[in-house]
């Protein structure tokens, strides 16, 4: 075994673990804090509407759908880390976590949330 490694049992590799989990959880909750302004960002913008009696702007509606699916994947992202978490843990303990995990989930949430950010920047440069 390289001596950069940790020995077999060693607590910290399951605390570098569970910190990871934390982080994950920490980023689904955010998600979903978000996915809440987004969702009422269109409640906004009619409140804003100079007299507009409450009629909502051209396209306003879609901040509702946006939000509501931020909100879900943060859901998403905190259920999957917490199966991870536990699969990460187990495969710690059988020896087989270099080749059992990749970094698959942390790309496709990027790619997800980067489709997610220009979807909202296409809305709002032509409200």
């Amino acid at each position: 075994m390289p001596d950069d490694l940790p020995p077999a049992g060693d607590p910290r590799v399951y605390m570098a673990a569970e910190r990871t989990f934390l982080a994950w959880m920490r980023t689904g909750i955010a998600l979903m804090g978000f996915g809440f302004v987004v969702a009422r960002f269109g409640l906004f913008l009619r409140e804003m509407a100079p007299g507009s009696a409450g009629a909502p702007p051209p396209r306003a509606s879609v901040s509702l759908p946006i939000g509501v699916g931020l909100i879900a994947v943060g859901i998403l992202v905190n259920v999957v880390s917490a199966v991870r978490h536990r699969r990460y843990v187990q495969a710690i303990d059988r020896g087989t976590f270099r080749t059992a995990f990749g970094s698959t989930f942390g790309f496709a949430l990027a790619v997800l949330l980067a489709a997610i950010g220009l979807i909202m920047a296409s809305y709002l440069a032509f409200l």
